[in-house]
């Protein structure tokens, strides 16, 4: 039984996914964290940039996941780039090992938060835009900011 009202709080984001794949699916994964560094996550101290995700052994596994040190964790910090296990069910896993099998898809972090006490982060299933498609999308983006320019000196007026 889950709780209604959980309150989520974004830790990092990573942008430059949603620039390079087509997000086809998105998971909700949980890591296995150090205390420390859930502390330092608290904090907001943490990227998911130049991370990505595989799959070895039936077990899912996020590489370059950047967790700054804790201040007050001397010896018990680990260290901040560490390969972190992520925590799925079994046809999870093998829904994306299904997926990665396909030429193209590959598995990406899309962005860590914090779920109640848990620390969770958003996977998705990708393949990889082409030249062209990145440009299609600059022009979407460049389109509806004239619009809304141009919407904002209208009302203004």
């Amino acid at each position: 039984m889950a709780k209604e009202h959980e309150s989520t709080k974004m830790i990092a984001q990573n942008k430059k996914a949603y620039f390079d794949y087509f997000i086809e699916e998105t998971f909700e994964a949980g890591i296995s964290l150090s205390g420390t560094e859930v502390k330092s996550l608290r904090g907001g101290k943490g990227s998911v940039k130049e991370s990505f995700i595989r799959i070895e052994n039936g077990e899912a596994f996020i590489y370059n996941m950047h967790i700054s040190p804790y201040e007050q964790g001397n010896i018990y910090n680990k260290d901040p780039l560490r390969t972190r296990k992520l925590l799925l069910h079994k046809a999870q896993i093998n829904k994306l090992m299904g997926a990665v099998a396909i030429a193209g898809y590959t598995i990406v972090p899309l962005r860590v938060y914090l779920k109640g006490s848990y620390v969770k982060v958003a996977i998705g299933i990708a393949k990889g835009k082409k030249l062209y498609d990145k440009r299609e999308d600059i022009a979407k983006k460049d389109m509806r900011r004239e619009a809304e320019k141009e919407f904002k000196v209208r009302n203004l007026t």
